[in-house]
């Protein structure tokens, strides 16, 4: 089990342990995470799954294909460490990763 941290927009943190081959995105929605609406279902045709990255973890997460970069359009206050939860796959290398929820979504 990889182990998720998601620091909500009140600085409320809720720790996971998550499943290598899930998205971030269900991984929030599995564990009540207020603010990941995701609406599309994590179909990268939405915008309301945004978290930014925390520094430490931005090169390793890596950056948006060209679809999430055209989804990131429609998200609100976006930041050069912007992605969709949805386009985030856990494996064992981001055991410990740590995303932060925006004040809204969309």
């Amino acid at each position: 089990m990889t182990k998720l941290t998601f620091i909500a927009h009140d600085g409320t943190h809720f720790d996971m342990d998550a499943e290598n081959g899930s998205t971030v995105m269900e991984n929030a929605i599995r564990n009540a995470v207020p603010g990941i609406e995701a609406e599309c279902g994590g179909a990268c045709a939405c915008a309301t799954c945004h978290v930014y990255v925390d520094e430490a973890w931005t090169a390793l997460v890596g950056e948006p294909e060209a679809m999430e970069e055209d989804m990131l359009d429609f998200a609100y206050d976006v930041q050069p460490n912007s992605r969709l939860s949805c386009q985030i796959k856990v494996r064992d290398a981001l055991d410990g990763l740590v995303v932060r929820v925006p004040a809204r979504q969309g």
